[in-house]
């Protein structure tokens, strides 16, 4: 009786191997069919280039404050605006370990002033005569943000254990995959609903292998997860098509618009539903994940259990997960855009107005999707894992007796 769960052991690891030995091919070809080629096929040059000359951003530090002309802004809650000429030392670049002047200019929504030794962003612009000068871009907050991202790192680790550790793996792994992936595809050019969808499904399956290996739960898990974020998508695609607006219609849609112009072939149209599939995916996750865990636990503790009463059980659970996590989901996205929300309501618009809107529109879209997605992967996950565990119970079950008739 030891040996068949050894035996079962061995095979997942073995499985588990394969798919991720598969998915880093898969990542490795990706990567050189990217980047064999210009990374926006020129189209960073016309953001970085500058009339008259060279535009460039290095790092430095503040040296010296050597003037300073600021006053408070009663209007902005006291913060402070005006202007610093400032003596700094360039770390990076060209002029690395040259002292220049720089001026910073801030306000209550533009730059910060600055104390000597802070850490800054430049913008060093070159003339074609040779001449050089450095503007402040931004105070820089990588280390501020690299603390907070080590801390949060440690509690993962301290809280989560080994479970954590792998857990921090495929966060890293999904923000690779986003950045080095997907972005430089649809930049280039590729299916933006389809090539999101397709790069989330990988991320999934690498994430749920990494964190239970090939197992039923995880199984369960990834039909489930994909299960939800398809409906999601139709969901957000049936939506977005009544409601007449797409992904143009995005905050940021001038300015991938301008990308077009210099002959990018981003597809914009899409972006929407695009931002719908990975909102959605990290929430179906979890749901689908928990799901089909806890199942994996009530079987274990009564194999005796049908696929019926499994199912039943995951349905219980899924009750109380469904209004915690909508609830959550839908504040998430209404806290991301919560000044806006304060800037359209002091507006003094009335309900049909504030809703016609194409702000209210992406956010209520964006929300009810990914919220339905999830909501639909609770009886999803739990059909799956249901069928999944109880029918490899009862085909352990017939195996037995089959070895028994056999005696």
């Amino acid at each position: 009786m030891k040996k068949k769960p050894e035996k079962l052991h061995m095979a997942n690891k073995k499985a588990s191997i394969i798919v991720l030995v598969v998915a880093a091919l898969i990542f490795a070809a990706a990567v050189f069919l990217i980047y064999s080629q210009d990374f926006l096929n020129g189209i960073e040059e016309h953001f970085t280039a500058n009339v008259g000359g060279l535009l460039e951003f290095e790092r430095g530090t503040v040296l010296e404050i050597l003037s300073e002309d600021m006053k408070p802004d009663e209007a902005a809650e006291g913060h402070l605006r005006g202007n610093q000429k400032l003596s700094v030392v360039i770390r990076t670049g060209r002029y690395k370990g040259e002292v220049m002047t720089a001026n910073n200019y801030f306000g209550a929504i533009t730059g910060v002033p600055l104390e000597v030794g802070d850490g800054v962003i430049f913008t060093v612009k070159t003339h074609d005569d040779g001449s050089h000068i450095a503007t402040v871009y931004e105070f820089d907050r990588l280390p501020t943000l690299a603390v907070c991202l080590v801390l949060f790192f440690a509690v993962i680790f301290l809280v989560g254990g080994r479970t954590g550790v792998k857990s921090l793996i495929g966060l890293i792994f999904t923000a690779a995959c986003l950045f080095v992936i997907l972005i430089p595809l649809l930049i280039k050019g590729a299916p933006t609903v389809l090539t999101t969808f397709l790069v989330c499904a990988y991320i999934a399956v690498v994430s749920f292998t990494v964190l239970g290996g090939v197992h039923r739960k995880t199984v369960s898990a990834f039909l489930g997860t994909m299960a939800g974020v398809l409906l999601a998508l139709l969901f957000a695609l049936a939506a977005q098509h009544f409601a007449k607006i797409d992904g143009y219609r995005l905050d940021t849609a001038e300015e991938l618009l301008q990308m077009r112009y210099y002959e990018s072939p981003l597809r914009i149209r899409g972006l929407l539903a695009a931002g719908v599939i990975i909102s959605a995916l990290g929430a179906v996750m979890d749901v689908a994940m928990s799901i089909s865990s806890s199942l994996e636990e009530v079987h274990a503790a009564n194999p005796a259990m049908t696929g019926r009463e499994l199912f039943r059980s995951g349905m219980n659970i899924g009750h109380d997960m469904a209004g915690t996590m909508t609830n959550t989901l839908i504040l998430a996205f209404l806290g991301c855009e919560f000044s806006f929300i304060i800037f359209f309501y002091a507006q003094g618009l009335t309900f049909r107005r504030l809703v016609t809107t194409p702000f209210v529109g992406i956010e209520a879209i964006s929300s009810l999707a990914s919220s339905v997605g999830m909501i639909l992967a609770i009886p999803l996950t739990a059909l799956i894992a249901s069928v999944l565990i109880a029918g490899k119970s009862r085909k352990g079950k017939n195996d037995v007796r089959k070895k028994k008739a056999k005696r």
